[in-house]
This record gives C-alpha cells, structure tokens and sequence, in this order.
C-alpha cells in the first residue's frame, strides 16, 4: 500500500482553483449570493492557511505562544458570533457562551491529560471546540432574537399576565433553542456512515492505526455535543435576560 500523504502539486492547485471558479460561477448564475464572496472567501482561506501553518510551527515550541495563540482564537470567535448575532455594542456577549462551553471541556482534557499536552494536539483540538461554540453561539443567537422579534406580541401577552421579562422571553426562545444543536447532532449521527470528519481523516492520512484515529474524532465529536450545549444554554439565558439586543431597524 502506497503512503497516505497527500503530496502537494501544482494539479492539486489547478483543482482548487478550477473547484473555486465552479462554485462562483453557479452562485452567479444562480443569482442566489455575490459570486466575489466566494471568490475571496477561497483567496483569504488560502492566505489564512498559509499563514497559520507558518505560525503554529513556530509557536508550539513554547508554551506560554501556545496559549496566545489559542487566546487569539478565542477573541476571534467571539467577535465573529457576536457580530452574526447583532450589529450593536452588545455582540461582546457572545464571548460568555463560548467560554462557557470551551472551558470545562479543554479543562477536563489538561487535567486527564487523555492526549498529549503538546501545541500542536492542543491547538487543532482546542480550535474545533471553539469552532464549535462559535456556530452554536451565532445559530442559536439568531435564531432565538429572530424569535422573539417575531413573536413579540406572545411576549407581551405573557408580561400582562405577570410574568418577569425573562420568564415572558424564555417561553418563547426556550423552545427553538435546540434547532442551533441540530447540526453537531447530526454529524455524531452520521459519522463513519454518510461522512468522514477531518480529525479522521488526518490522522490517517498521517500513519495513524484506525482505532486510534477513530478514538481521537470520537472525544472531538462528544466533546463539540457538551461545548455546543452549554453554549446554547448560555445564549438562551443571555438573550433572555436581554443582554443581547438588535437595532432597532433589525427588530422592526
């Protein structure tokens, strides 16, 4: 059997970019989206790549880099659900549930020590989990204001009827809450069988045995079903206390 790299070629480059231009062109002719979204959504994930592979081979070879550079990410999600969620000042929420749902997470897997405390196991497993909460943040966020901006008569009825504003929103988002984990649920579901994760795949590819690539993408997936869940959480209790608002223009 031949080894499992994938070697890096000018082909493989052509692909990409004939893969790139593909796409562009059906969300042209679809009329559905900006086809340059596309285009420089795959130009700036390349320079991305690039760099990040450039950094991470430098900075795990010190811890205190490692944990800046996983800070990093950190803030970078929080603005990036924060800013799905909404258009004002109070898109720094976002940062709580992501915190919330990555803390324990990445805590129980330093204390265990159930995979090598090294930058480069750390990086890329840390990095899914906070992934994980970003979608779950900014679905969930959207989705439960959508809500409640909808259906803001029901809320009103509720407060008549003496309610707190809480309680009167948390009848309404609790819910829809559950659709922003539809997705992590059915990736667990599925795995193996209709798809094959990255963590999986890479591992493989690398030289690893299918058991313990196998081990690995299950704490990755289980661990995305806890962090999504108590991100979720956290977002329905901060949207019900009303921490996180829209604009105006947005909610009417």
């Amino acid at each position: 059997m031949g080894s499992g790299t994938i070697p890096v070629t000018p082909v493989l480059g052509a692909v990409v970019v004939l893969l790139l231009v593909a796409a562009a062109a059906v969300v042209r002719l679809g009329g559905f989206a900006r086809h340059w979204a596309v285009i420089t959504a795959g130009l700036r994930g390349a320079a991305q790549l690039l760099l990040v592979s450039l950094i991470i081979t430098s900075v795990v070879r010190w811890s205190w880099l490692v944990v800046a550079f996983i800070v990093v990410m950190f803030a970078i999600a929080a603005r990036t659900a924060g800013r799905r969620i909404t258009g004002n000042r109070t898109w720094w929420w976002a940062a709580v549930p992501i915190a919330a749902g990555v803390a324990p997470v990445a805590g129980l897997l330093l204390v265990s020590r159930a995979v090598p405390l090294t930058g480069l196991v750390l990086i890329p497993l840390i990095g899914q989990l906070i992934g994980g909460a970003l979608t779950a943040t900014a679905l969930a966020g959207r989705r439960l204001l959508d809500e409640l901006a909808q259906r803001r008569g029901e809320v009103e009825a509720a407060l008549s009827l003496g309610l707190s504003e809480r309680d009167a929103r948390l009848e309404i988002a609790r819910p829809v809450a559950g659709t922003a984990l539809v997705p992590a649920l059915d990736q667990t579901r599925t795995v193996g069988m209709v798809t094959l994760p990255g963590a999986f795949v890479g591992m493989l590819l690398g030289g690893a045995g299918p058991l313990q690539a196998g081990a690995v993408q299950l704490f990755v997936l289980v661990g995305l079903l806890a962090v999504e869940a108590v991100a979720i959480a956290a977002v329905l209790e901060i949207v019900a206390r009303g921490l996180v608002t829209r604009p105006a223009a947005h909610q009417a």
